[in-house]
């Protein structure tokens, strides 16, 4: 049977447990707030803590780390995030066990994972974008802890840059992520050479496994005031 859970990623390229699970299916999902949980993040800014909490915000879980997208100029070529209100370093350095959020796909069985696919919608409707919210997202190809190595060439996408959900009034676009990352995302394709980057194999689009892992950086900026319930991630694979 083939399944998709969403952990707090507190344990980085560690097994996943029930402890750093997020209930979805019981409401259970990732907030942002200001200095402290509770805390409202000023309009057009990006939060500076993550938590886990239920469904409208107020119930404080597990903190995570934080990945907030560094404005430099022209928002479309950013591709800057600050850990934790550390210094901004480039996106491509930034490690999976510091994103918030590891998405996991098993099978009972081997298999391939293609076309996969994140949005950002309202909670109600896949083809609705999320009510008063801009967010950025970034899928970290990066299972080194050394900040001194880029990520991986197998990836989804090839730009090292926030990619944009808003309500502006574009038509939903889903973000392109890696086909078959393997368990813990060490899989790369043979264009890996340097093994302080941290792979363990090299298959590219064709390898198999029973898990599949994903590690997400998410960078969020209400655009009016106010909490933000109609907010929602949906994640989409096909497999074979």
């Amino acid at each position: 049977m083939a399944e998709i859970k969403f952990y707090a990623n507190i344990n980085g390229n560690s097994a996943t447990s029930d402890a750093t699970l997020i209930r979805h299916d019981l409401g259970s999902g990732i907030g942002f707030y200001g200095s402290t949980f509770g805390v409202s993040v000023p309009v057009d800014s990006q939060q500076t803590t993550t938590w886990v909490t239920n469904s409208d915000g107020t119930d404080e879980g597990t903190q995570l780390n934080n990945t907030a997208m560094v404005l430099e100029g022209d928002v479309s070529t950013t591709g800057t995030v600050s850990i934790n209100s550390s210094t901004s370093i480039n996106v491509d350095k930034l490690p999976n066990y510091l994103c918030p959020l590891n998405i996991r796909f098993s099978h009972t069985e081997p298999v391939k994972v293609q076309n996969c696919k994140l949005r950002i919608f309202d909670r109600s409707n896949i083809a609705n974008h999320a009510s008063g919210v801009t967010t950025y997202v970034y899928e970290a190809r990066h299972p080194s802890s050394l900040q001194t190595v880029t990520q991986l060439a197998h990836r989804g996408r090839t730009s090292n840059t926030w990619y944009e959900f808003s309500d502006l009034g574009d038509a939903m676009a889903d973000m392109t992520f890696t086909s078959s990352p393997g368990v813990s995302g060490l899989n790369t394709n043979s264009s890996d050479t340097n093994t302080a980057l941290g792979y363990s194999t090299q298959d590219g689009v064709t390898h198999t496994s029973d898990i599949h892992d994903w590690y997400v950086a998410l960078s969020s900026e209400p655009d009016s005031i106010g909490s933000k319930t109609n907010y929602g991630l949906y994640f989409s694979v096909e497999y074979l």
